[in-house]
């Protein structure tokens, strides 16, 4: 099946939505509920849970910005290029800032969690903050390409 222009705007918008939901409800519940739980508690939640977000976070984004492409290619609006580069910026933003918090996370087993890894956890959350900012600009954009 081949995608016309307006399947791939559409499918461009949702996934960036998606992803952006996602986003947003870690930081706004995931996030403060886990830091409710004692530092040992808190790590062994955080570990798997950052492991099954990357996966959908990360093929949500990937696709976004693919699909975002693919409509640039189709309407030739630079604003669905703007939209894909900023739904894409998550993969190196989390490479580079957020990925060296997560390899210390990572590292700490969970009966070793202290004060200093807690404090880890409270950064990581403020570090995808960013993701939630970056994916919500991208929705946006998306909606303004399609408006």
């Amino acid at each position: 099946m081949v995608l016309d222009s307006f399947m791939a705007k559409e499918l461009a918008l949702a996934t960036a939505a998606a992803f952006t939901g996602a986003a947003i409800y870690l930081n706004v519940a995931e996030q403060p509920a886990r830091l409710s739980l004692d530092d040992r508690a808190l790590l062994a939640e955080w570990k798997p849970s950052y492991g099954r977000g990357f996966a959908m976070q990360a093929s949500l984004a990937l696709g976004s910005a693919l699909l975002g492409l693919l409509a640039f290619w189709l309407t030739r609006d630079w604003r669905w290029l703007i939209g894909a580069a900023l739904i894409f910026a998550n993969w190196p933003y989390t490479l580079v800032v957020i990925l060296p918090v997560n390899k210390r996370l990572e590292a700490t087993p969970p009966e070793a969690a202290n004060a200093e890894t807690r404090g880890l956890i409270e950064t990581w959350g403020r570090l995808h903050a960013g993701r939630s900012a970056l994916g919500l600009a991208a929705t946006l954009v998306y909606l303004w390409a399609m408006a």
